[in-house]
């Protein structure tokens, strides 16, 4: 990133915080250029573009004022309680003002092709702007192997229905998994069956067993921030993943949906162990931007192209939320937002650890090291009663999320745990919530 973007981001951020309130004086042009170690034009340029963004104004004479309150646009909650169950994007660090200005400069440049229904395949210049932007996580591929879809369900529902080329029928998940599409495989009846993956990972001879003779046509996995574990193979696991795919025929089905918000650069996807000869990669902009804008990406194999195809077939992708994504990923503003909301996630990962190291104890839960993503888990006894601990929890104003709707119904080797999400939590939040969930699951444990 450039220094420009990094003085930007640093300085949105001290406003969210807080740092610099409402109508608080921001430091001289001078000063701040001294703080930062950087020329006046650029901490010019930085106060002209959150000038821009209505986030401060200046006052002739006088300097510049901090004019939007971070939390404004936070939705209308009880303020009391602890959300660790909830999954949707910090409004806080909601990019509302960028993706505005992209919509708006979309219209513009795309006035004419708004007014047709598109291509299933998605717009185009998008597919092309895609190219670049996945090879920044070893996704290599061309533009004629991307499809842009409804959101990232939509690409799975589609593939949960069609046939392979290697001629089989069952879909196999790691338990636990995204309850959705779980539940999504369940009604359609897709002959689906389930293999166990904990903090510790999969085993891998289960799993080879499961594709030699298992009738496996796909393996549905979240390689990276497990939803709901919140953990991530290791590199050798990945490998070795792609391996078992090439020697059975078995394609994977890589649902790499929290991709952006990973601290950790060097954890690259099974695709990048493959090729995309048997892994099929899929996207999700919803995590980092906001669910609303429903756009979803996925590479193909070549082999599963036109049946792919054929199953879309409508173009039903908003073309708008197409263009304006475009805009926003190729004026550098979704690159500067996701290093802001990485750092955001990764600031409360690290005060849930120490929490959970202050207030844990040896037996009581087991609780995953994990750094990056907004998931983690806290395992507990089987001897937990988990609804009533909900109950308490409750009782108490934190909201949490029980493990058991992440299995499938028929799977018997259910682990009791709770899913924790920090994506609207504050650390002193955090404090307080692990230290209840702490005091709860010990009084439930006697």
């Amino acid at each position: 990133m450039k220094k420009y973007a990094l003085i930007l981001s640093d300085m949105e951020e001290k406003i969210r915080q807080g740092k610099y309130r409402p109508g608080q004086k921001l430091p001289s042009v001078r000063s701040a250029a001294e703080a930062y170690g950087c020329s006046i034009s650029t901490i010019t340029r930085a106060y002209a573009e959150l000038e821009k963004r209505h986030v401060i104004y200046s006052v002739p004479q006088s300097g510049y004022y901090v004019v939007v309150k971070p939390g404004e646009w936070r939705d209308e909650r009880d303020g009391s309680m602890i959300y660790f169950a909830t999954v949707l994007p910090d409004l806080d660090a909601f990019p509302y003002l960028d993706f505005q200005h992209c919509l708006n400069k979309a219209i513009d440049i795309y006035k004419y092709d708004l007014f047709t229904y598109g291509d299933p395949l998605g717009l185009e210049s998008f597919r092309h702007t895609l190219v670049s932007h996945l090879a920044s996580d070893q996704v290599f591929t061309k533009a004629e192997r991307i499809f842009i879809t409804s959101g990232a369900q939509q690409a799975l529902e589609i593939l949960a229905k069609m046939p392979f080329p290697n001629g089989r029928e069952a879909v196999l998940v790691e338990q636990p998994s995204y309850d959705r599409y779980l539940r999504f495989l369940e009604t359609e009846n897709i002959p689906v069956h389930g293999i166990a993956r904990t903090a510790a990972g999969i085993d891998l001879q289960e799993l080879e067993r499961w594709f030699k003779g298992g009738s496996i046509k796909f393996f549905y996995t979240m390689s990276r921030y497990h939803n709901p574990l919140g953990t991530s193979y290791n590199a050798e696991e990945r490998r070795a993943i792609a391996k078992l795919a090439g020697k059975y025929g078995v394609y994977i089905l890589e649902d790499d949906y929290m991709a952006d918000l990973g601290a950790d650069r060097q954890s690259d996807p099974i695709y990048a162990s493959d090729g995309g000869e048997y892994v099929i990669y899929v996207k999700s902009f919803s995590k980092i931007i906001f669910p609303g804008l429903r756009l979803g990406a996925i590479v193909l194999p070549e082999r599963l192209l036109k049946t792919f195809y054929a199953y879309k077939i409508y173009p039903d992708t908003s073309l708008l939320s197409q263009a304006a994504l475009e805009v926003y990923i190729k004026n550098g503003m979704y690159e500067r937002h996701k290093h802001k909301i990485t750092g955001l996630y990764a600031a409360r990962m690290l005060a849930l650890n120490e929490s959970v190291n202050r207030h844990n104890e040896p037996g009581l839960m087991e609780v995953p090291d994990i750094r990056s993503g907004i998931y983690t888990h806290f395992k507990l006894k089987q001897t937990v009663n988990v609804e009533q601990l909900l109950k308490r929890l409750a009782e108490r104003n934190v909201s949490v999320v029980s493990g058991k709707g992440f299995y499938l119904s028929n799977y018997l080797d259910k682990e009791k745990f709770l899913r924790v999400s920090i994506s609207q939590t504050g650390a002193e939040q955090i404090e307080e919530g692990v230290r209840i969930i702490t005091e709860a699951v010990r009084k439930g444990s006697r």
